[in-house]
């Protein structure tokens, strides 16, 4: 296998995973490890549109939002780990297990994701991820999650 890259900037993002704004929910990826982890950073500001509806006198980041982006951070590190690229590839969640949510996501908040694959691989179409999401250090979500990658395109 060819070494993958360790970090993903937006522009690699968006090569890897067909979510665009509204709907893009991290900024950087880093700390990639082949098939096994990676750290997802997302900016929080109060610019995004879940803000004007979601609690707008005390905007917060919706919890499913955080959950995916989570699944965002894994799904890069998927496409990178498999050669993925400037590939038409879909990847669709298949299960959400044990979410807690434990602290208020606002803006001004730069939420750090770390994920680490629990099953998974090479050859391997599900793939199932730990996930922990924080702010400063202090755990805002933790879930396991599943998902499916359809090669396919959507087609």
């Amino acid at each position: 296998m060819t070494d993958i890259p360790t970090t993903a900037d937006i522009d690699l993002i968006k090569r890897c995973i067909p979510h665009r704004y509204p709907f893009l929910f991290i900024d950087r990826v880093e700390d990639i490890v082949a098939n096994e982890s990676a750290v997802g950073i997302k900016m929080v500001t109060v610019n995004e549109p879940h803000f004007q509806g979601h609690f707008p006198a005390a905007p917060i980041m919706p919890g499913v939002t955080i959950v995916e982006a989570m699944a965002q951070t894994s799904a890069v590190m998927v496409a990178l780990s498999l050669d993925l690229v400037d590939k038409e590839v879909l990847v669709y969640f298949m299960g959400i297990d044990g979410v807690k949510f434990r602290r208020k996501v606002v803006p001004g908040d730069v939420l750090r994701m770390d994920i680490t694959t629990l099953r998974g691989g090479p050859g391997s179409k599900v793939w199932k991820f730990s996930g922990k999401a924080t702010v400063d250090g202090q755990v805002a979500c933790q879930a396991e999650f599943s998902a499916m990658i359809d090669l396919s395109g959507g087609a």
